[in-house]
């Protein structure tokens, strides 16, 4: 269940531990490999202040009625990425904190008669700008993790786990035609659903934060076993 006043609170929360972890940096070390292929930790800090400042717009756009695109493009989100990702690491800390407060000052603004409101995010998804805040804490935790700075999925707080799961079985892979029937079951015994419909699901069974990691692409699938033995279908990236 959607909580506007709750995410937002959680994504302060997420962007405070971030904000902790990443003082231990340097220029050189935000220079390194991130986990992610291609980036460094710079393109990863880059691309958290950018989206904090897409979801903005995403977010004026709610409260006022005037079309306010997330990006102006994949090019111009792609190239301010790249722009910003070999700053000194102090600007990138700054601009973390700046993006952050506008974020909260724009979540401050948004009045509940428009949280109704439906804005379109990249590749044509719409969304509600009551969901937004926990797409937002999406970007923060996930990418926390990718900067390989000691915060592993493991640290990732349970009920952010298992409502990103939600998530991604109920919308992003439910129907999917590269994405088999799936079961994704916990060893307590719940079940997520996704995949094509139509078809007998194949039992896919770990824990939330394994299902997690397979689901992202953060992890090959281990920890997880397929009921009949097969080896886990490949995914499709997130994008």
């Amino acid at each position: 269940m959607t909580d506007f006043a709750h995410d937002s609170a959680a994504v302060q929360a997420a962007t405070d531990r971030l904000l902790t972890a990443v003082t231990s940096l340097d220029d050189a070390a935000a220079s390194r490999p991130s986990r992610l292929p291609g980036w460094t930790r710079g393109h990863v800090l880059a691309h958290i202040s950018r989206n904090a400042d897409a979801i903005v717009n995403l977010l004026t756009w709610a409260r006022t009625g005037e079309e306010t695109l997330m990006y102006a493009s994949d090019d111009a989100r792609n190239a301010d990425i790249a722009r910003d990702a070999d700053r000194p690491f102090v600007v990138h800390l700054d601009d973390l904190r700046t993006s952050a407060f506008r974020f909260n000052s724009a979540t401050a603004a948004l009045p509940k008669d428009r949280w109704d409101f439906e804005v379109a995010m990249r590749n044509g998804v719409t969304e509600r700008a009551a969901r937004l805040p926990f797409r937002r804490l999406i970007e923060v935790e996930l990418h926390h993790v990718d900067l390989d700075i000691g915060y592993e999925l493991d640290d990732l707080p349970a009920d952010f786990v298992e409502r990103e799961v939600e998530f991604l079985a109920s919308g992003k892979f439910a129907g999917h035609a590269d994405v088999p029937a799936l079961a994704l079951t916990t060893p307590d015994g719940r079940v997520w659903q996704t995949g094509r419909p139509a078809e007998q699901a194949t039992t896919v069974e770990g824990t939330p934060v394994a299902l997690l990691g397979w689901l992202t692409g953060r992890t090959d699938g281990a920890g997880l076993t397929s009921a009949d033995g097969t080896p886990l279908p490949t995914l499709p990236p997130l994008g």
